[in-house]
């Protein structure tokens, strides 16, 4: 569902269509008036989980990366609506929450536009309890089964054809009933399954392990883990 507001878009899904949409629930200051914020987690931007109803969601603003991210921040070329990385991300998450994939239910998306230039903002659902397997890793290893759990949900993405672009320990959560989810699906596509974007996909994976090892004083990460990881991937895509 499109609702469109001067010089904003909205986006909402169907099971979300009564929400009353504005332009300032896209904006952090909104819900620190409300008292609604419940915290944070710093990432290329701060996530912001605020209390929306009766659940906690993520309003995540846009921003670029890379060396142009210190030049335009969070600035976009403007060609259409659809051809927005805004009204993609929110698209492909309806679709992999459709496959009943394990990924945040979208809620709403806001795209403004102005002058042939767009800033976005996206609100999702919250993993309920979630931590990153990199956070997890900086206290304990990972038991055998949450290796082979993460290794059989990469393998169910890669069959539906789902491409992370940025698929990393960071974007890999567990719940709090120990269920798998993959976060931040911007730049994400529906790709006809094939082994080379698929392995490309899971050495990225390793060199975020690799690159997470150095940055820590402590991490609980070797090979051998990383090879049962690997072996229930293999034997489930």
């Amino acid at each position: 569902m499109q609702i469109s507001k001067q010089s904003h878009y909205f986006l909402l899904t169907p099971t979300h269509s009564a929400l009353t949409v504005s332009a300032e629930m896209f904006e952090p200051e909104y819900w620190q008036k409300n008292n609604a914020i419940v915290g944070s987690k710093q990432g290329r931007a701060t996530a912001w989980f605020v209390k929306l109803h009766d659940k906690v969601v993520v309003l995540k603003h846009y921003y670029r990366g890379g060396l142009i991210g210190k030049l335009l921040s969070d600035q976009y070329l403007f060609f259409g609506l659809k051809d927005t990385r805004v009204y993609q991300e929110f698209e492909l998450l309806e679709h992999l929450k459709q496959q009943d994939l394990p990924v945040p239910a979208p809620i709403a998306a806001r795209v403004s536009a102005r002058f042939g230039v767009y800033r976005g903002d996206i609100i999702t659902e919250a993993v309920e309890d979630a931590i990153s397997v990199c956070e997890i890793l900086q206290s304990r290893a990972l038991q055998n089964i949450e290796l082979e759990k993460i290794g059989q949900t990469i393998a169910k993405f890669h069959q539906a054809g789902a491409y992370h672009d940025d698929l990393n320990i960071n974007n890999i959560l567990f719940s709090s009933d120990g269920e798998v989810f993959l976060i931040d699906f911007d730049k994400g596509k529906i790709l006809a399954p094939a082994t080379p974007w698929q392995q490309a996909n899971i050495e990225r994976l390793q060199r975020s392990f690799k690159k997470e090892a150095g940055k820590w004083p402590t991490f609980h990460f070797d090979d051998n883990q990383w090879q049962a990881l690997l072996q229930a991937y293999r034997t489930s895509v």
